[in-house]
């Protein structure tokens, strides 16, 4: 059975900083692509940053130089370090892996950015 679980979410003044984590089981770890996607209040799912099997790493224009996504295959592990929090990075973050025609999504965890 395929999980991922995410947590690190929670409640942050702006300015602030949180860590994601995302604990996966039930995959070959090491050869997903890795994505932490968020979807606010009324919008679409939208891709956040992503890091492939090889740990290149890639960022939406909006996060560039404030997240940091980075993996651990010895824990099966993906992170999300967010700096600088915006009201705006207020969502629901999803982990998200890909290998081949497979996929999986986990439950999501909420960010909440507020003074």
């Amino acid at each position: 059975q395929v999980q991922l679980v995410e947590s690190g979410g929670g409640l942050v003044q702006p300015g602030g900083s949180l860590r994601l984590s995302c604990a996966a089981s039930g995959i070959i770890f090491r050869m997903y692509a890795m994505d932490w996607y968020r979807q606010a209040p009324g919008k679409q799912r939208e891709l956040v940053a992503t890091i492939t099997s090889g740990g290149n790493t890639n960022y939406a224009h909006s996060v560039k130089g404030r997240f940091t996504i980075s993996r651990d295959n010895a824990k099966n592990a993906v992170y999300l370090q967010m700096n600088n929090l915006r009201p705006e990075d207020t969502a629901v973050y999803y982990c998200h892996g890909t290998y081949s025609w497979n996929n999986y999504w986990g439950q999501g965890t909420q960010v909440t950015v507020s003074s």
